[in-house]
């Protein structure tokens, strides 16, 4: 049987949106040896699966389409995102515990 992965996406460190992260979705494992190219020293695997992501829109969508295509799944456990409320105006309060840098 084959093993694939059903986690829920990070929200990337390069935007503040977590629009792409409420989906669930399916990755294959790579576990196949990669090989160096001779010409342009790239690496490259006859493996395909690893480029495929498959989105589902619940953890029970993704669920039963690994039952109906025979795959064994394991689930990443979702990670809480804290939240801190911030304000522009907590930078120059009185009561502030290290001084302002700028």
């Amino acid at each position: 049987m084959n093993k694939v992965l059903i986690k829920k996406p990070c929200k990337t460190n390069m935007q503040s949106g977590l629009n792409k992260t409420k989906n669930w979705i399916i990755e294959f494992p790579f576990d196949t040896t990669l090989k160096k190219d001779v010409l342009m020293g790239w690496n490259s695997s006859k493996n395909t699966k690893k480029q495929l992501s498959l989105s589902f829109s619940s953890l029970e969508l993704a669920k039963n389409w690994c039952n109906r295509n025979n795959y064994d799944y394991s689930i990443v456990d979702e990670i809480k995102r804290t939240f801190k409320p911030k304000s522009y105006a907590s930078n120059f309060a009185n009561n502030r515990r290290r001084s302002w840098t700028h």
